[in-house]
């Protein structure tokens, strides 16, 4: 009963006409645009951590140091992650955001 249930499963899964690569390019289009959001919304994140950090170090707060550190790395997320994956050999799984 469950063999039967599997092949059913798998025929209305993946039909003949489509190919499988092709539906996994566009699973990869799809990441990559997904992504963009993620880029800019942690850009202006890490862009807003900075001047805060900046705008506490003005005021005497000690902290406004670590403020600035952490608003580098958010902005610099994506940057920080394809290189390293870079150093690693593993360029196949950095994606490009589409824009």
């Amino acid at each position: 009963m469950s063999l039967s249930l599997l092949r059913l499963t798998a025929r209305t899964v993946l039909p003949k006409g489509l190919p499988v690569l092709a539906q996994l390019q566009q699973l990869k289009d799809g990441f990559g645009s997904a992504l963009v959001l993620v880029f800019m919304v942690g850009f202006f994140w890490g862009v807003m951590k900075i001047w805060a950090g900046a705008n506490s170090i003005s005021k005497g707060d000690s902290e406004g140091k670590a403020g600035i550190l952490a608003g580098i790395i958010i902005a610099a997320a994506a940057a920080i992650m394809g290189a390293l994956f870079a150093i690693f050999g593993m360029q196949d799984a950095v994606l490009t955001p589409h824009f």
